[in-house]
């Protein structure tokens, strides 16, 4: 019988079924370079410096690309060196380079560091497994491990694997450019790991790079004139042009020209606007810092605005005593003395609408403020996140503002690769709201977190610790992460950290995430083969809670069949595939802690027999199977022999006459096909 699937909206995933093996390990997954990053290497190319001296990163790797060696350029040096789009650039240059002698362009990609090793979820990255990496032809990868190469244990070890690696790709024409920090990269081992590198040596010039983008990206060429760098009586014409310098690197140019095209000239002020944003309002914030150097009431005040902005000025009044920590004044004589309180929020350059405070007018300038105080006063850290979870306490002034609080802190996080800050927003987890929404909303920030490139390899392993918490809210925003985009980079962490969520002993609100979490990774037609290879190697065991929590999950149809259809559509072509389905069952069926999603789940299976949802014949070869295997466990006695006092309907006790024939077992082995309750 084949199921007919055209009215699913999903069947496009049954494309996937035929990557469905039992054999193959999955690859680390990629992404195609964005066409953004394509136009500025194409278009707005730098290949000046400062003074201007030649920047030859990208032509350096290109030339080891396009050369008689393995095509792998490492490239290595400091931050804000340009290294990512070098490494672009260089693979950009080798697709022409192919097309003039074989006449087909090569496919960019970027290669996802996802090291996770699903079937040891105890241990995380120590030697990455270099055979994971993607090997199609006529392909060239960017791997950026800048960020985690540092860590690597036997990081000699990797380098020679990683030349191995670029030998076969260079065989099928493909070529591989990884990007390293400054040091870590094992040169001096041997001269095969010497010659691959590249050093960024030179910065690109940050007013080119700025005048590149402003002009041939953003298609802004009349704004040339404010990053004029020809001087008057000293001072340089362009408005913008002293904001960057020779120590500027490309990302803060880039971050420039984003913000002079977005300048609205009929809007009076928005260029200088745009500049005090770009700045991160460094001149305001120094100056109110320095105003208020004798008053630490005011500066409280600025901080309360900061992160309760848009609160009533009451509010925010009482939150700046509650971070000093003093009560509210009594006397009289002190009430009276001092400017009036709107005078007072003025003075730190926030707005004052009738009772209403906010920053909303400064873009940047809340997490400007932020930032200076973090930076400048260090033994603000831990009073300031304790007094930031005080606030935010359920029907705290906080409480309803989470979604800024937590972006404020989060990019403050990221921008001082700070993992405390990340600390104090997982601490938000067991605050006393334990609803939904409060739960997602963790999880989004986490999410960014984890994905971000200093700080994210400590974030992914601050989630592999609090998946395995007791707190079933902290196990619950774990289990959000790893269904949220998070999968798509890195999706065998993902697993990783589902996989301890669904160890856990009770079948409680943070189980029910994973699950859902698990169906939503396999639904997204790039992960099923990976989720199925990992998941069918868990469920074996027969100890294996966690894999068999996650085995059940993907054969449960009633939520949507998408998963179990594919599974089957692949078990009718590949009896290996099939043999690992019943190996499944096998295990759970053995397992009494899983006992009662098993009776669910075969008996959903009936019914999506019974509907033409499945395959008819297969669905009741695997069944007949696993009955003869397992006659004596309750599940399935529960489904053959039926059980006192239930009711069973038409499509349970149809399987159960087609399991009676193609079992010959004898009919008085098999109960009544209707008990009634």
């Amino acid at each position: 019988m084949k199921v007919d699937v055209t009215g699913n909206d999903r069947s496009r995933i049954y494309v996937a079924a035929g990557s469905i093996t039992m054999t193959e390990r999955p690859l680390l997954p990629t992404d195609d370079i964005p066409a953004a990053e394509l136009d500025v290497v194409r278009d707005a190319w730098v290949a000046l410096g400062p003074h201007d001296d030649s920047v030859l990163t990208a032509e350096d790797a290109a030339r080891k690309l396009n050369g008689d060696g393995l095509g792998l350029a490492v490239i290595a040096g400091p931050v804000g060196y340009g290294k990512r789009t070098a490494g672009i650039r260089a693979l950009w240059d080798a697709s022409r380079s192919e097309i003039v002698t074989t006449g087909k362009a090569l496919s960019l990609k970027e290669i996802r560091p996802d090291w996770g090793t699903p079937d040891a979820p105890d241990s995380e990255v120590v030697v990455p497994d270099t055979e994971l990496l993607p090997d199609e032809a006529g392909t060239a990868y960017l791997l950026d491990v800048a960020a985690e190469i540092s860590a690597w244990r036997n990081p000699a070890r990797v380098a020679q694997a990683l030349l191995t690696h670029a030998g076969k790709l260079r065989q099928v024409g493909s070529r591989l450019v990884v990007i390293a920090d400054e040091h870590s990269w094992p040169e001096g081992v041997n001269g095969a790991l010497s010659n691959v590198v590249v050093r960024a040596k030179v910065r690109p010039s940050a007013h080119r790079v700025a005048r590149a983008h402003l002009e041939y990206i953003h298609r802004h060429p009349d704004r040339l004139r404010w990053l004029n760098t020809a001087t008057i009586s000293g001072h340089q014409v362009g408005e913008a042009a002293h904001l960057l310098t020779d120590d500027s690197s490309p990302a803060d140019a880039t971050r420039l020209a984003v913000a002079l095209s977005a300048v609205d000239e009929e809007v009076p002020g928005s260029l200088a606007t745009a500049l005090d944003a770009f700045q991160q309002w460094r001149t305001d914030v120094d100056t109110v810092f320095k105003s208020t150097r004798e008053n630490p009431d005011d500066r409280a005040l600025l901080i309360a605005t900061v992160f309760l902005s848009g609160a009533d000025a009451l509010t925010i009044q009482e939150a700046a005593r509650s971070l000093l920590d003093e009560p509210q004044e009594t006397k009289v004589r002190t009430i009276l003395t001092g400017p009036d309180l709107t005078t007072r929020f003025q003075d730190v350059k926030a707005q004052v609408e009738g009772r209403t405070v906010t920053l909303d007018h400064r873009p940047g300038y809340a997490r400007a403020v932020l930032l200076h105080l973090w930076q400048q006063r260090a033994d603000i850290h831990r009073p300031l996140l304790n007094w930031v979870d005080k606030i935010t306490r359920p029907k705290q002034p906080g409480a309803t503002r989470l979604t800024g609080v937590g972006d404020l802190l989060v990019h403050l996080a990221i921008a001082e690769n700070d993992i405390r800050v990340i600390e104090q927003i997982h601490a938000w987890t067991g605050n006393g709201d334990n609803s939904t929404e409060h739960r997602e909303l963790i999880a989004r920030v986490l999410t960014t977190a984890a994905e971000a490139d200093a700080l994210g390899a400590s974030v992914r392993a601050k989630l592999l610790t609090w998946a395995q918490d007791e707190s079933e809210a902290v196990a619950s925003v774990v289990a959000l992460v790893c269904g949220s985009r998070f999968a798509d980079h890195y999706p065998a962490m993902a697993l990783v950290r589902l996989r301890h969520v669904l160890d856990r002993a009770n079948a409680d609100l943070a189980v029910h995430a994973a699950q859902q979490a698990l169906c939503g990774i396999a639904l997204r037609e790039q992960h099923l083969p990976r989720v199925w290879s990992t998941v069918s190697k868990w469920a074996v065991d027969k100890q294996h809670l966690a894999g068999h929590r996650a085995f059940l999950t993907l054969l449960d149809p009633r939520e949507d069949p998408t998963v179990l259809q594919i599974l089957l559509a692949a078990a009718e072509r590949d009896a290996e595939i099939k043999e690992a389905i019943v190996s499944g069952w096998s295990a759970a069926l053995v397992d009494p802690r899983v006992h009662g999603e098993c009776e669910q789940i075969l008996v959903a299976w009936a019914h999506a027999r019974a509907g033409g949802q499945v395959p008819y014949e297969l669905i009741t070869d695997i069944l007949d199977q696993i009955v003869v295997r397992h006659l004596s466990s309750t599940p399935i006695a529960a489904l053959v022999f039926g059980e006192p006092g239930v009711a069973y309907d038409e499509p349970v006790i149809a399987l159960r006459k087609d399991l009676r024939r193609a079992s010959q077992l004898p009919d008085a082995a098999f109960g009544d096909d209707v008990l009634e309750p």
